[in-house]
């Protein structure tokens, strides 16, 4: 029986949004990763990249997805945008018994328009001016997490959908 649905794709497709929603509908517990990061760690994920670095990051982001995993309880966990591509957080992901990896595939342009008013608030585009700028940001980033991304067992394009529908997409593939 699936206990652990994984949410994969870049920041701004959806994932910590469809991860609560989804787990109100099949009364799984639900876990952002980032958040679980910065609980554990007593600070936001902007100071730690600030006050550290990337690599620091990346290395306490695989101790806890590790530990989450490791949970036993039926669960959905949000992972944060660059998650399954450090490290070998996608082969914990990929080999965890009973499990279900997800990419919630987001056009560009789609998560252009989600990011925009958020760029201060996340570490890797808060050096950014203005929306032109953060589309051709994420056009290259994306081509280069495409590639993890595209590991996962399933794949959910999400551009026009609303949560509901994606939840429901989710729901008919985890039964």
């Amino acid at each position: 029986m699936l206990n652990t649905i994984f949410l994969i794709g870049y920041m701004g497709a959806g994932k910590s949004a469809i991860g609560k929603s989804l787990s109100k509908n099949n009364g799984y517990k639900f876990y952002d990763l980032d958040k679980y990061i910065e609980e554990k760690e007593g600070r936001k994920i902007s100071e730690i990249f600030n006050h550290n670095n990337e690599v620091y990051f990346r290395k306490i982001e695989n101790s806890y997805l590790k530990e989450i995993s490791l949970i036993k309880e039926n669960k959905i966990i949000s992972t944060g945008g660059g998650t399954p591509c450090f490290q070998n957080n996608f082969e914990i992901i990929d080999n965890l018994p009973n499990s279900l990896s997800v990419y919630l595939k987001a056009s560009v342009e789609t998560l252009t328009a989600r990011l925009k008013d958020s760029i201060e608030e996340r570490p890797l585009i808060s050096h950014l001016q203005d929306p032109l700028q953060l589309n051709e940001f994420i056009t290259k980033h994306l081509f280069e997490r495409s590639f993890y991304y595209e590991k996962s067992k399933f794949k959910v394009k999400t551009d026009g959908l609303d949560i509901n529908t994606i939840v429901n997409l989710i729901g008919k593939l985890s039964t």
